[in-house]
């Protein structure tokens, strides 16, 4: 048995003792290669969301998307999105409102624009 063949077969075994039931072993593999994309998705929207607290950008908003992305799959990520929500400013019913969502991108585009002016064209 090949190393990438085993390591096939472990993702195979671990869907179907975790994941949904998948009826063969094909939808297994399947289901298994989708949730290493949306994990990896996540993970990667998330570091962008940590990269914009510090760049201008709306980070905790990034965050909250990337944590949502993850929390599907991983437990400690839907923890930490119900924290990363109450920092959110939200109306009564605990939705980001409409206008919260334009002036962030509206700051995260005006400040990216006014690096690059400030690098590249000054």
């Amino acid at each position: 048995m090949t190393e990438d063949n085993s390591f096939k077969d472990a993702a195979i075994e671990a869907e179907l003792e975790t994941g949904q039931r998948e009826p063969t072993r094909d939808a297994a593999w399947a289901q298994s290669i989708k949730r290493l994309f949306r994990v990896s998705g996540g993970l990667l929207v998330t570091a962008a969301g940590l990269l914009m607290m510090l760049l201008p950008g709306p980070g905790l908003l990034t965050i909250a998307i990337g944590l949502s992305i993850l929390s599907r799959d991983v437990a400690w990520a839907d923890r930490l999105l119900s924290k990363v929500r109450a920092r959110l400013p939200s109306d009564e019913h605990g939705k980001l409102p409409r206008s919260s969502i334009i002036t962030m991108t509206t700051m995260a585009i005006a400040g990216i624009l006014f690096s690059i002016w400030a690098t590249l064209l000054r």
